[in-house]
């Protein structure tokens, strides 16, 4: 969106990836103290949201990953699928128009795998946002409009 990232100030950076970009960690990321809904509600906790306005949206995308079952678990308490589905909402719940995806369905079975790339669509399609995603699954980049190969970190095609 034009914003300025040539800052020196960690501050404004670490802002402006808050505001516009939603990142899924290979890893997950999920922080161990947290529950799945105030895992996802972080990005809206560091933009000083209101308590209950974050609940409610944490929750509403938690639903939209299936997870909402599992709002009060901790990650040691979730497969590595369900750890995976909640890193999916937390960088959604922020409404960013970026999203960066490291195998993003790597932990799923391939009928929540489906469900994840329909979400991912849908946010696109409906939202404007961008989602770019890393992966070794062919059939997943077969459902990407556009898909680059990189070979020795270097585009190919």
């Amino acid at each position: 969106d034009g914003a300025k990232v040539s800052y020196d100030d960690d501050r404004v950076l670490s802002s402006i990836r808050n505001k516009n970009i939603g990142f899924v960690f290979q890893q997950y990321y999920l922080l161990p103290r947290l529950n799945a809904l105030d895992n996802v509600g972080l990005p809206l906790a560091y933009r000083n949201e209101p308590k209950a306005e974050i609940a409610v949206k944490a929750m509403d995308y938690l639903t939209r990953v299936e997870m909402q079952d599992r709002a009060h678990h901790k990650p040691d308490e979730m497969s590595g699928g369900q750890q995976q589905r909640v890193a999916i909402a937390r960088a959604l719940v922020g409404k960013p128009s970026l999203i960066l995806a490291d195998e993003p369905t790597g932990a799923l079975d391939s009928s929540t795998g489906q469900d994840i790339m329909n979400l991912f669509k849908k946010v696109n399609e409906d939202e404007g946002v961008t989602v770019i995603i890393i992966t070794h699954d062919n059939k997943i980049a077969a459902q990407c409009r556009r898909s680059l190969k990189m070979m020795d970190g270097k585009i190919c095609e």
